[in-house]
């Protein structure tokens, strides 16, 4: 089929150069039309037709380049991302504001096309603000807390996990290997006990393959190729390279439809196994309802945003943590000396040890600070028109929280760039506070899982240095302290040898 039908006689001679130069200014029209912005709107580098500021963006490290714009426009400031008008936020103050204050105002989501191709736009994580993402989150935060999450019963389900991560550890007997997979396989055993009821050995080789890719899966997303399917929706059908993001992903899905195939040929509606049995219920009472969100499909997507969520941010947390012990052994020493002497080497730590150990919790909050996990959380979209720190940003502008500005702000932190947990500590060594640590992000769209992770990560961290003294292995380089990019950032790969104390 013809898309364009255009008479011979327009392309001859002088009319062809004609119609280019129509085309060109029809574009520039529309490029000027998107692009007027109202005299309060922030300031902000000049964009290029099309393809707006990437030129003047590090994609490599994305978060690095909006703290140096920052510095030329302020702390609230505009860029155009091929045709997308983005405003970003940098600052305790700014970003409080846009996400607290105003919290209604920045609570939608952006559209992600490579995310839509696929259906994984109706979860939870990445879907517009209103009815559907209010049901979910709802539905979600109550069974989550029905099955433990912030209780005893969860907290010992995590301590059960930790203990299989410092056998496995343990095991290694003294001999050099990467963390990356036990860490992760253990954290995430812990999300699939609730959604799925079940856990995964180690040894499981289809589930260290799930892990790896999507790893691999992260680090495809944030190519610049994946900025074009905005402006150039189509190159998501066209074979070439760039089709192995949607084979991961589509890899994934069928890894999630199984379990819950799985879950439907066995569902008994008379005992509630885990996440997916109560959703199950859920779908049933709301079955006469044509409106409702409840279906399979949602399902797998908020499956899918829960597996990813409570899998990667946790455990490249607790990498984090651990190298940080590695590259100061001073700090893991008397982590473990405190450790001993409120908790003894006999029992397993509690969260009713955590207020016995301002200096522990204080090494682990610096982990988190440090680390920097989400340096831009989930990006945001303006509900309605709205105004912040005084600039007018209309309906259907995203936002771009630099989290990065706050967690590594000199003016809140004494020292940003290294790993301090005194940031946490007043004279007297007591653990405080600090309004301007937001790891998981802040306001109306803050992480659904905060809590399990903060239980995670108590409980991995403290049961780990109780037994095991980490060591660099002899004859390797040092390991790197400065972060991977990949939407996140996580540590590179890195070895340990563990020592049983």
């Amino acid at each position: 089929m013809e898309l364009l039908s255009v008479p011979s006689s327009l392309l001859s001679g002088g009319n062809a150069a004609c119609l280019g130069l129509a085309l060109a200014v029809l574009c520039l029209l529309i490029f000027w039309v998107k692009n007027k912005k109202g005299h309060n709107y922030p300031p902000g580098p000049s964009p290029l037709p099309l393809v707006g500021n990437v030129f003047q963006l590090d994609f490599k490290n994305f978060p690095e380049s909006l703290t140096q714009l920052s510095k030329k426009y302020g702390s609230v400031f505009s860029l155009q991302i091929f045709t997308e008008n983005c405003v970003v936020l940098n600052g305790y103050e700014a970003i409080k504001e846009g996400l607290v204050t105003k919290s209604e105002d920045t609570a939608d989501r952006p559209s992600i096309p490579m995310f839509e191709h696929l259906g994984l736009h109706n979860g939870i994580a990445f879907t517009g603000y209103g009815q559907h993402w209010k049901e979910q989150r709802r539905f979600a935060l109550h069974t989550l807390r029905n099955f433990g999450m912030g209780k005893k019963s969860m907290e010992e389900r995590i301590r059960e996990e930790a203990r299989h991560l410092c056998s496995t550890f343990q095991a290694a007997d003294a001999h050099p290997f990467d963390p990356f997979m036990m860490i992760t396989n253990s954290i995430s055993n812990v999300i699939c006990s609730i959604m799925f009821g079940d856990r995964f050995e180690y040894s499981d080789l289809s589930f260290q393959k799930m892990i790896y890719l999507l790893k691999e899966l992260a680090e495809l997303q944030t190519k610049p190729i994946t900025q074009l399917y905005k402006l150039f929706p189509w190159l998501m059908k066209v074979p070439g390279p760039h089709q192995k993001l949607f084979s991961i992903q589509r890899t994934y899905l069928d890894f999630l439809r199984d379990i819950i195939q799985k879950h439907r040929d066995t569902w008994d509606p008379a005992i509630r196994r885990d996440f997916i049995d109560t959703y199950f219920e859920e779908i049933e009472k709301n079955k006469d309802n044509p409106s409702s969100s409840f279906t399979e499909d949602t399902l797998l997507v908020v499956l899918a945003d829960f597996f990813v969520a409570g899998t990667d941010t946790t455990s490249n947390t607790l990498r984090w943590s651990i190298l940080m012990m590695l590259l100061h052994p001073h700090i893991q020493t008397k982590v473990r000396e405190e450790i001993h002497h409120v908790v003894g080497v006999d029992r397993q730590p509690t969260m009713e040890d955590q207020s016995k150990m301002p200096y522990t919790n204080a090494v682990i909050h610096e982990s988190q600070r440090f680390g920097n996990i989400l340096p831009m959380a989930l990006l945001h979209k303006t509900y309605r028109d709205t105004n912040i720190q005084g600039f007018d940003i209309p309906k259907g502008t995203t936002i771009i929280p630099n989290l990065t500005s706050v967690l590594k702000d000199m003016n809140i932190w004494k020292k940003p760039y290294q790993f301090y947990p005194e940031h946490f500590l007043d004279s007297k060594g007591n653990f405080v506070k600090n309004e301007a640590f937001i790891p998981f992000s802040a306001g109306r769209r803050m992480c659904v899982g905060e809590q399990l992770a903060k239980m995670n990560l108590f409980i991995f961290f403290t049961s780990l240095l109780q037994h095991i003294e980490f060591q660099i292995p002899r004859d390797q380089p040092y390991p790197r302290h400065d972060p991977v990019f990949t939407f996140n950032y996580s540590p590179h790969p890195f070895e340990v040898v563990c020592w049983e104390h």
